[in-house]
């Protein structure tokens, strides 16, 4: 974060609507995440403003960085239900979504909800189900609810999925489909972490004396705050220049020589969102570029498709998204 950004967040703004209840929740979510989690600030970041938005995250990174933990205890700072599966290759639709059991009572069947039934539901290695057991999601995170028999179950609000998925084993493992892909607002990326923030982990580690993780965390945040303050980020102010500017950004992916696919108008509606929620964290009821530019590499990372060539010579989608960006006029 630059200096002009720092400066930009940390200003003190006399507000149209009322951001001090947000702030103080989200700063209580971090901290109680802080007796844990050591560093991963933009993680964690991206979590809370996927939540207030209403979407959905998928969390790539190697085995060991703590994309599952943080995603838990991200889930437990929240005083709603939780649900964890683990998809493997034999996984069934029935599995996730639930089965018509024949009651011998009543000689009806009944419909037995599954683990998709829940507020936050953390799928780990989500690339390990088969293509229909990954199409049986699609109307859950984009309409969320459920057929089954001809009936439909809305899901309980709020609802969120949490996908974890490793980037490096692929035996075993199916490509998620790009209309899948989509109905994620982010895809986050978790790196190592530096040498001070893995001493630090080694030491916390020791110091919890075999004391369990989940045991530390509180809920700090009600669903009826949460609607609240949902609804309040829906009145942030986004000027049309801001608006322009997103979409000469996500336009210029879909012409850029070193993409194959670009951009759509989900991938627009989503920058917008998440770039309202980002200045309602900070509290400010205005968006500003740098919350655009915040948000566009999570929002990209897994709608932008490189070209072969540019794939062969190591080049990444976000350092595409990056360069793109920088040849966008700021609005000022």
């Amino acid at each position: 974060m630059d200096n002009n950004e720092q400066s930009t967040n940390d200003l003190n703004f006399d507000n149209r609507i009322p951001l001090e209840d947000l702030k103080k929740a989200v700063t209580n979510i971090k901290a109680e995440l802080a007796k844990v989690i050591i560093g991963q600030e933009n993680f964690i970041e991206l979590l809370i403003v996927s939540l207030l938005v209403d979407g959905h995250v998928l969390i790539e990174g190697v085995p060991g960085i703590a994309k599952t933990i943080t995603a838990k205890l991200f889930a437990k700072t929240l005083k709603t239900n939780f649900s964890r599966i683990q998809f493997t290759p034999d996984l069934m639709p029935s599995d996730i979504l639930g089965t018509s059991i024949f009651n011998v009572k009543t000689s009806e069947f009944e419909f037995k909800k599954g683990p998709i039934f829940s507020n936050i539901i953390l799928i780990d290695e989500i690339n390990r189900a088969p293509a229909k057991t990954q199409a049986a999601m699609f109307e859950t995170m984009e309409e969320r609810q459920v057929t089954m028999d001809g009936t439909t179950y809305a899901m309980d609000t709020p609802f969120m999925v949490l996908a974890t998925q490793n980037p490096i084993e692929q035996e075993g493992t199916y490509a998620l489909p790009e209309a899948q892909l989509d109905r994620f607002i982010f895809k986050i990326k978790v790196d190592y972490p530096s040498i001070e923030e893995e001493v630090k982990i080694i030491q916390t580690h020791h110091e919890r004396k075999g004391e369990q993780p989940q045991e530390l965390i509180s809920g700090v945040l009600t669903p009826k705050q949460l609607a609240d303050f949902k609804s309040k980020i829906q009145e942030v102010l986004v000027e049309e220049k801001i608006i322009k500017y997103i979409a000469d950004i996500i336009t210029k992916t879909r012409n850029h020589p070193h993409l194959y696919l670009g951009g759509s108008p989900r991938a627009s509606i989503a920058t917008l969102n998440a770039a309202k929620a980002f200045a309602a964290i900070h509290g400010r009821d205005f968006v500003t570029p740098e919350d655009v530019k915040k948000v566009l590499v999570p929002v990209l990372n897994h709608r932008v498709i490189l070209t072969p060539e540019r794939e062969m010579e190591g080049m990444t989608t976000d350092s595409v998204v990056n360069m793109i960006t920088e040849s966008v006029e700021i609005p000022r």
